[in-house]
């Protein structure tokens, strides 16, 4: 029976041993003892299982030895005494008791799971991803196989021609959507675009043609990639048409519109001004905005950007070499509302000496320049002069030139002719308060501001220059014809002068242009008659005369050329010409070197020419003539001027002159100067 038992604690399920269950293990020796020397029982007790639960009740806690004694646990082979039994105990019991502690000594106790380790984790992660990935890549060759087999021979996805959308579509629906909407563009007029210009370019007239089978072909086929085609879904890619060009057309006509239509150079900005129709003077201004300097430079990629882009809706952008401008836009409407508008809208008047002149308002226009400065704004600037120019006809007779004092004859005795001030607008003073006057709407007034000078010669200087007696007087005759009339329209001019000390005297600078205006009229160049005919021909006599006198006075020579050949109503060595063949003329200066002034009388009666020099006399003078040095024979000319008139020539030479000065008071030489002449020979002329 015991080995039965034995067999059905085998079988049952063995609890996990416990402290209590190391206790037993080590007394089992002395248990087993016990329960060999134990009687069997008279009757057998049903097992354990079928008593009631309240019943059974292990006695392991009897067994189990505490922490208060110890000497349970060191126990061999004593066994417990037996005690009285008050009735029969349950052999059952005992048994149950054995058997649940022979499956607790037996159960081999379960080990525990190992400890989680980093590496342990991290083996465990990468198993995982590994999974997910293997799964993920095995669904992508799925779905790419799927993809590629649903689209074999479509058109790839995201694909346009021209802006024309044909992703997806078959090459046979792609052509048939090119076609219906590429060919009406085919004839339109293509729009272009350089810098701030927008032209037109006809493609027919341009050289440019659709190239289909090739337009079609660049759509292209499926691609293998995975990555393309998973980029397909969410971008779009332009591959433009196939054009077919004339080179040299389509080259000549981007040419042609770039120069007719496109380029153009920078303006910094401005402002118009338009003429009011049946106004006095009335403009009306106009922004002229700025606008940047263009240039197509680059021909042949404007060319090859035509021919890419012909057919896109958005038309084509040619690349220009662009020239930037300082003036904005705000820059010029600041000007043109804050200063050009008010000050063109009325005249202003300008008020002179008893004279009113109205300053018009296209005057004004005319007169402004604008410049662009940094920062964008543009200034105005006003151009004096123009205004000036506007005015100064108007104002000519509120001026006055002055006059220096002169000397005037009366009889033989000289008087001093007063002199006069000057009166001239200073133009600089009267516009200063310009800009100020053009910014109001009334009140536009604007006084001329004179400026006084006073004369070379005034009354008082002329009358303290010792002019009182003749000190130098020469009379040439023989004057005749135009020439006379020539040499009175010289002698007006010149008499009167006045040279103060250290001055010089210019006859040209005196006479001023030997002009119709100024009372010259033709008459042969030479004061014999002889010559060509010039305006202001024949005055060369005054000249010479001039010469001679201020000789005789001591006055130093300033300048001067004798004549192309002799004429004898002069000293030979003392002549100057005042006139050259070709009728420009000579110039003849003479300088007053003494201490007093001098006064020029000068007068034509007649056929004789005289003048004479009046200051204070300070020298006697002296002239020496050496002997005649024989120069050219006369030429022999047949024929000449219309009529003819024959002559005989005269042989040219050189001919030296000095002069002498001696101090009046002390007789004393002051100087002597020598001069040279050479004189040309005179033709004969035969008829």
């Amino acid at each position: 029976m015991a080995d039965d038992e034995v067999a059905e604690r085998d079988k049952a399920p063995e609890p996990a041993p416990s402290q209590a269950e190391d206790v037993v293990a080590e007394n089992e020796p002395a248990a087993e003892e016990a329960s060999a020397a134990e009687p069997p029982a008279a009757e057998a007790e049903p097992p354990a299982a079928e008593l009631p639960a309240a019943e059974v009740e292990p006695p392991i806690a009897a067994a189990e030895p505490s922490a208060a004694e110890p000497t349970l646990v060191n126990a061999e082979t004593s066994p417990p005494e037996a005690e009285p039994a008050a009735g029969p105990e349950p052999v059952a019991g005992t048994d149950l008791f054995a058997d649940d502690l022979l499956g607790e000594l037996l159960e081999t106790p379960a080990l525990p799971p190992p400890p989680e380790t980093p590496a342990r984790k991290l083996r465990k992660g990468l198993a995982r991803s590994m999974m997910v990935i293997g799964l993920a890549l095995g669904l992508f060759v799925i779905l790419y196989a799927i993809d590629l087999i649903a689209s074999a021979g479509d058109v790839p996805r995201g694909v346009t021609v021209a802006g024309i959308d044909v992703g997806g579509l078959t090459h046979a629906e792609a052509e048939a959507k090119l076609r219906k909407e590429l060919e009406p563009r085919l004839t339109r007029p293509v729009l272009v675009r350089g810098g701030d210009v927008r032209a037109e370019l006809v493609p027919a007239q341009s050289g440019l043609g659709l190239d289909w089978p090739n337009t079609l072909g660049l759509a292209g086929h499926q691609p293998l990639s995975p990555i393309t085609r998973i980029m397909s879904f969410f971008t779009s890619r332009e591959v433009g048409v196939a054009t077919r060009t004339d080179p040299g057309q389509i080259s000549q006509a981007v040419r042609a519109l770039a120069d007719g239509k496109i380029n153009h150079a920078a303006t910094e900005g401005a402002v118009g001004f338009m003429p009011i129709q049946g106004s006095d003077g009335g403009v009306t201004p106009y922004p002229i905005l700025p606008r940047q300097g263009q240039q197509l430079t680059d021909l042949d990629r404007a060319v090859r950007t035509v021919t890419d882009h012909w057919l896109d809706r958005g038309g084509v952008d040619l690349p220009m070499a662009i020239t930037p401008v300082k003036a904005t836009a705000a820059g010029v409407q600041a000007a043109f509302r804050q200063i050009v508008q008010p000050a063109v809208a009325k005249p202003v008047v300008v008020h002179g000496q008893g004279k009113d002149v109205p300053l018009k308002p296209d005057a004004i226009a005319g007169s402004f320049q604008f410049a662009a400065v940094e920062g964008g704004a543009v200034e105005v600037r006003i151009d004096q002069g123009k205004l000036q120019a506007a005015l100064k006809d108007g104002l000519a007779s509120t001026e006055t030139d002055g006059r220096n004092a002169q000397i005037v004859f009366t009889g033989d005795q000289p008087a001093v002719e007063p002199s006069e001030d000057a009166r001239k607008v200073n133009w600089e003073k009267t516009f200063l308060p310009l800009i100020d006057v053009l910014k109001k709407t009334d009140g536009r007034d604007l006084p001329v501001v004179y400026s006084a000078s006073k004369p070379a010669v005034t009354t008082d200087a002329a009358g303290a220059l010792g002019i009182k007696e003749v000190i130098g007087e020469f009379t040439t005759g023989g004057l005749a014809g135009p020439a006379a009339t020539n040499n009175r329209t010289l002698a007006a001019r010149v008499s009167g002068t006045i040279v103060k000390p250290g001055e010089t005297f210019s006859l040209g600078g005196r006479s001023g242009p030997r002009t119709a205006d100024n009372g010259y009229v033709p008459a042969p160049v030479d004061e014999d008659g002889t010559g060509a005919a010039v305006v202001g021909g024949g005055v060369s006599q005054l000249a010479s005369t001039l010469y001679n006198a201020g000789y005789l006075a001591g006055l130093a020579d300033g300048g001067h050329l004798e004549h192309d050949h002799y004429l004898d109503r002069y000293p030979a060595g003392r002549d100057a010409k005042a006139v050259n063949a070709d009728g420009s003329p000579v110039e003849l200066q003479l300088t007053n070197d003494s201490p007093t002034g001098i006064a020029i009388q000068a007068t034509v009666s007649g056929d004789s020419v005289t003048v004479r020099i009046w200051g204070t006399r300070h020298y006697r003078v002296e002239s020496q003539t050496g002997a005649q040095t024989p120069g050219d024979p006369p030429p022999v000319q047949f024929g000449g001027t219309e009529p003819c008139a024959p002559s005989i020539g005269t042989p040219g030479f050189s001919v030296t002159d000095t002069r002498v000065l001696y101090d009046v008071a002390s007789g004393a030489e002051v100087r002597r100067t020598t001069h040279t002449a050479t004189y040309g020979p005179r033709p004969t002329i035969l008829c």
